[in-house]
């Protein structure tokens, strides 16, 4: 009871820390603290050196700098009208036409950027003046955009993927290798949805484009091998064990910044900016996860994790019931977190009830991102949807109301997930017996 008490406490004082607007990572790290002065004797500001070094004293976490360097560098390329282009033209005779270059656009960046944010940018700039200038359904184009951005979290290599592996010491390369499935799934549950939407929604679709002829259609094409290439350089080399993800990581810096020179945008301002970015977000990243594995050491040193294992392990759940209370956990805690704040916050009181439950922990991590993509669309700290906000000026609820299907397309993922587990552990699997 006494541990109840004090979970509950320090839940609380977390919360109350985070509504003054102070930031997460020192919150972490003062709860953590303070859990270790009430419970233990041990000397606190010891156990915050030691854990602050080597939480951010890592190799695998070297990649995450890097692939953020590769992403802020293709934000500043052409390589989202280049996208469009390649795929503008194999769309036109599809139900929903050129409201699937923003889901495929979103997949494809995704593969080379590992940002939900920067995914949704990149696209949003280029296509949604585009669906709007042909007359395409709004809420369509703006719904289909926001939703399609989180692929950026699951997709490899996705930067949160990366937050997991370094917070719960799990091999990176097969968290991007068990992303690759349930991204395809998730892409093709919101392209179906957009070809039933069509059908359904006849009159709200602009008459259809001039037959391109195919060889047009394969000459447009050309535009899309320089991603290609770039999506094969990075995943390719992970996949083929030729790299780390480390590795890979600056095989796609390299890559992005030959990218960027050919298409004329690599500049000395262009550039620094995109070092000073990729530098801001890295630091804010690395620094929430100091302050989590501060509060991942008290809690070790509190036994509040052990406590709670041994009470999901009395209560008899079963899986499915754990993890249909951690859904909704998770949704709720993303309408005020982001996506790496909610991993690296709960991972060290939530591994102990999954490894109890018996989940493996790789496809926990990637059902994880799942429900944690549900929160860059939920109000009112959805990150996709200040970025759509910033695109077409529209308030953030109505943003929202746009995004529900996609949302509501997300949940079905999940459950396809949590029923079919071999969707995330198949491919690691096969790749790894080989």
């Amino acid at each position: 009871m006494d541990l109840l008490v004090l979970a509950l406490c320090l839940g609380l004082g977390l919360l109350m820390l985070l509504a003054t607007g102070l930031w997460v990572a020192l919150g972490l790290m003062a709860v953590g603290i303070a859990a270790i002065l009430i419970k233990v004797s041990v000397p606190a500001g010891a156990v915050m050196a030691t854990t602050v070094w080597g939480a951010i004293n890592s190799w695998d976490l070297a990649a995450l700098p890097m692939f953020i360097w590769m992403g802020e560098i293709l934000f500043r390329t052409r390589l989202a009208e280049d996208m469009f282009a390649g795929l503008a033209p194999w769309m036109r005779r599809l139900p929903g036409r050129l409201v699937h270059v923003n889901i495929l656009g979103c997949a494809i960046f995704a593969a080379v950027s590992g940002s939900s944010a920067a995914t949704t940018a990149t696209i949003g700039r280029m296509s949604l003046p585009e669906l709007e200038k042909r007359g395409y359904d709004e809420r369509m184009a703006i719904g289909s955009l926001a939703g399609s951005g989180t692929l950026g979290l699951l997709i490899p290599p996705s930067l949160i993927l990366i937050v997991y592996g370094a917070a719960t010491e799990q091999s990176i390369a097969r968290l991007f290798i068990a992303g690759v499935v349930p991204g395809i799934m998730l892409a093709g549950l919101f392209m179906g949805y957009t070809i039933v939407w069509a059908l359904l929604n006849r009159d709200k679709m602009p008459e259809a484009d001039e037959r391109v002829p195919y060889l047009e259609r394969l000459w447009q094409t050309r535009r899309l091998f320089p991603v290609i290439a770039l999506i094969a350089g990075v995943i390719g080399s992970i996949y083929a064990g030729f790299a780390s993800p480390t590795e890979a990581a600056v095989v796609g810096v390299v890559l992005a910044l030959g990218l960027a020179f050919a298409t004329g945008t690599l500049t000395r301002r262009t550039f620094l900016e995109a070092l000073r970015g990729a530098s801001r977000t890295s630091a804010m990243i690395i620094l929430i996860l100091a302050g989590a594995a501060v509060l991942t050491a008290a809690m070790g040193y509190t036994g509040i994790p052990r406590a709670l294992a041994g009470f999901i392990a009395e209560q008899q759940f079963s899986p499915y019931a754990l993890l249909a209370a951690l859904t909704v956990f998770f949704i709720v805690l993303g309408c005020f977190l982001d996506g790496i704040s909610i991993v690296v916050l709960t991972a060290s009181i939530i591994l102990p009830m999954v490894e109890a439950a018996g989940l493996d922990i790789i496809w926990f991590g990637i059902y994880l991102v799942l429900v944690v993509e549900m929160s860059q669309i939920t109000p009112p700290v959805g990150f996709n949807l200040f970025v759509i906000q910033g695109l077409t000026g529209y308030d953030i609820l109505k943003v929202a109301r746009m995004t529900l299907p996609f949302f509501c397309l997300m949940i079905v993922a999940v459950v396809l997930i949590v029923v079919f587990p071999e969707l995330a552990l198949w491919l690691p699997q096969t790749m790894l017996a080989r």
